[in-house]
């Protein structure tokens, strides 16, 4: 409106203030995400139980979108990998959840199930996912243990001492799950409106708004649903 009539001024930036703003999440490539699995593979530990940990969470979160403190609250009562089902407890909002998960998935926590056990007889704990200890991973241990691969693979900065610096999350394996998914309903030609409550329910979102979020966070997002409404067997206006 500036440029079209100079009346109009441009409010400085932080003129109004605001409570919450959400930084721009990174989306893993399938290689990023191989390469800290592979990493986490490799991490040592007094029983090996950490290595296995780490790569299975990590997988997890990649393959679900589950938010890092469902993943790291999981009870062994939680993961029904005969009806490969996981029961998400009392999570955001208070309310819980069934979260389907895929064959491969199941093959993969079975895997962790049949290691964890052969390592800790009798279980220290009710959690599916241990520590090196037996028992109930610490979140924020997890995210140390995190930072460190990520590092390793150059995704994050290397800084002095024990901080972990700046870069790529945990939680923005949910962010990517959530991308890849709108990506593949741009690709096949979905009408994304009619599946978008599909995905808001399958990752526990308040509203389909906060779904929406991810298309104007990822530029490729955004340029896919402006051409699909300028296509007009699409239904959109060229």
């Amino acid at each position: 409106m500036s440029v079209s009539d100079p009346r109009h001024q441009v409010p400085l930036r932080r003129l109004l203030e605001v409570r919450h703003r959400r930084g721009k999440p990174h989306i893993y490539s399938e290689e990023q995400i191989s390469r800290l699995m592979a990493e986490a593979a490799q991490l040592k530990s007094r029983t090996g139980i950490k290595a296995l940990t780490l790569e299975t969470l990590l997988g997890l979160l990649a393959a679900t979108g589950l938010r890092p403190g469902e993943a790291a609250a999981l009870e062994i009562g939680d993961v029904d990998l005969k009806g490969q089902l996981l029961i998400i407890r009392e999570s955001k909002f208070g309310k819980s959840r069934q979260v389907p998960i895929h064959s491969s998935t199941v093959a993969a926590l079975n895997r962790y199930a049949r290691e964890r056990d052969q390592i800790f007889r009798p279980p220290g704990c009710s959690s599916f996912l241990v520590s090196d200890c037996g028992t109930a991973s610490d979140l924020g241990t997890v995210r140390k243990w995190f930072c460190k691969i990520s590092r390793a693979c150059g995704l994050r900065e290397k800084v002095q001492g024990h901080r972990c610096g700046r870069g790529p999350r945990l939680q923005d394996l949910r962010h990517t799950f959530a991308t890849r998914r709108l990506v593949e309903w741009y690709q096949a030609g979905c009408d994304v409106a009619l599946q978008m409550p599909k995905l808001a329910t399958y990752l526990w979102h308040s509203s389909v708004g906060c779904t929406y979020w991810y298309i104007e966070a990822v530029p490729e997002l955004l340029e896919l649903a402006t051409d699909f409404q300028l296509t007009p067997k699409h239904g959109g206006r060229p």
